[in-house]
Formats: C-alpha cells, sequence, structure tokens
C-alpha cells in the first residue's frame, strides 16, 4: 500500500507539531512536505521511514 505523508501522519493521530517534532524539523516544513511545496531531503526520509515503519517505496512524495 502506498502512503502520503498526511496519510501516515494521520495513522498515528498525530498533529503537524508532532510529526515534525518527531522528525526534526519545523511545522513549516512538515507542512510544506504534506502540500507537496518541497521535498525531504535523504536523511529526513530516513527518519520518516524510521518514525513510521514504512519503505522509501511505499512513500508518496508527488
Amino acid at each position: 500500500m502506498k502512503y502520503t505523508l498526511k496519510m501516515l501522519r494521520a495513522s498515528k493521530n498525530w498533529s503537524q507539531v508532532t510529526a515534525a517534532q518527531k522528525i526534526g524539523v519545523s511545522v513549516d516544513t512538515w507542512g510544506n512536505w504534506e502540500r507537496k511545496r518541497s521535498f525531504p531531503d535523504v536523511p529526513h526520509i530516513e527518519m520518516i521511514q524510521k518514525v513510521f515503519n514504512v519503505a522509501y517505496h511505499d512513500i508518496i512524495f508527488l
């Protein structure tokens, strides 16, 4: 199954603030990723995979 960042966040019932804190970015950065205005770099993608226990190829970034 494929997941957007918003779907991953909602699956844990987290706010954007909580998700941003867990990944180590600002709320604005997380929000921009969710709205596809910008994209995470490799270290942040790795953190997203770890925090949400999901493989890279299962995350929809576009």
